[in-house]
């Protein structure tokens, strides 16, 4: 009669006398994911240390990925690389800054007109909480509104204490935007010999590989810039105008808004529409503000069901809960600019490992930078 070690031999090929496979292989796999969760935090750590130099590169690769096709355009056209990268590179500070100013100028005029249309705001709730079918007592109207300022003074300050205490790092910030703009640089000039130098680390049997995987790569960025570009303008189009017709003050500024909210997909434009119309219900009423908040959901129907499986196509391919999952994930760990890098890393993550898995067959022709010449 065969013993309960001979039997577990018998029935489990390889599998000790001891202890059942079913363990074996738990705990097989158990310390690899150990192992690769202690390399994944230790990375994560590394570049938590050092996010005044990883952010920085991050927002100029992407700054790149949008700039780089105009440079090779120009390269193109026989205009020297140098000349090419001032250019695009003037070309794209003036209309950031001159995208800036206009808007901070409107807001700073439209302030004042805000304020008297929330003054009347706040009169008529005051007198629809007291003669409406809450009946509230004037001292109750005026004990909330009481704790409202107050409440509002109290952010207030601690807005201008952290605004004092953040200009203390002034140089650090400028020390960043000049990181970028330096790395931008030999970016556009320079990306394809620098890729050709990186590509020097990987074993010579895979090189060629690995050079497939980063094109690929590149190929998904520069997508998901361009993607992300002409939806979040038609967000902010669509928007702009529904609050222009609804006489919503600072339209610009809040059309704006809804355009760099649309840079954190899906998260973003819903966060910059709902303060739209926070702002379209304390200024206009509850209509204009219901309006206004079909626009915002309609354009972001429009968004999600057309403009970005259209525009994004197969190259950034990426579920949409994988997409608010990246973004929660970046929030959690790196706040905003975790929460507007999540999607690009993700996007190229998935472009790079579905090509060294050989899931495709084409190789991919990007151009980011002419050879020099």
């Amino acid at each position: 009669m065969d013993t309960p070690e001979t039997a577990a031999r018998r029935d489990l090929p390889g599998a000790s006398p001891v202890v059942p496979r079913s363990l074996q292989v738990s705990a097989a796999l158990g310390w690899r994911l150990l192992v690769v969760a202690a390399a994944l935090y230790v990375i994560g750590f590394v570049v938590g240390h050092l996010a005044a130099v990883v952010i920085p590169v991050a927002i100029a690769l992407l700054l790149a990925a949008l700039l780089a096709p105009a440079v090779g355009y120009l390269v193109r056209r026989k205009v020297p690389r140098w000349l090419a990268t001032v250019l695009v590179l003037i070309g794209g500070l003036a209309v950031l800054g001159g995208l800036l100013t206009f808007v901070i100028i409107t807001f700073i005029n439209g302030l004042p007109a805000l304020q008297i249309q929330l003054s009347h705001s706040i009169d008529a709730i005051a007198n629809w909480l007291t003669t409406g079918p809450l009946h509230m007592s004037d001292e109750q109207v005026r004990t909330f509104f009481d704790n409202l300022v107050r409440t509002v003074t109290n952010t207030q300050t601690g807005i201008t204490s952290g605004a004092l205490t953040t200009a203390a790092t002034v140089g650090e910030v400028l020390a960043q935007m000049l990181l970028i703009l330096f790395v931008l640089i030999f970016l556009i000039y320079d990306g394809r010999g620098i890729w050709a130098f990186l590509l020097r680390g990987a074993p010579h049997r895979i090189r060629t590989r690995v050079d497939v995987a980063g094109r690929r790569s590149l190929a998904a960025l520069v997508s998901y810039v361009r993607a992300t570009i002409a939806v979040a303008t038609v967000d902010a189009v669509g928007a702009g105008i529904g609050l222009v017709i609804l006489g919503v003050p600072l339209a610009i500024p809040l059309a704006t808004l809804v355009f760099l909210g649309a840079f954190i997909p899906i998260i973003g434009g819903i966060l910059a529409g709902g303060i739209a119309v926070l702002i379209a219900l304390v200024a206009n009423g509850p209509i204009p503000a219901l309006v206004l908040l079909g626009i915002v959901v309609g354009v972001q129907q429009l968004e999600a069901h057309v403009l970005q499986p259209l525009l994004l196509g197969r190259a950034v391919n990426l579920h949409p809960l994988a997409v608010v999952l990246a973004i929660a994930v970046g929030l959690v760990t790196a706040g905003i600019p975790g929460a507007l890098l999540a999607v690009p890393l993700l996007a190229v993550l998935n472009s790079g490992i579905r090509s060294l898995r050989g899931d495709e067959d084409k190789p991919a022709e990007v151009e980011v930078t002419e050879p020099q010449g």
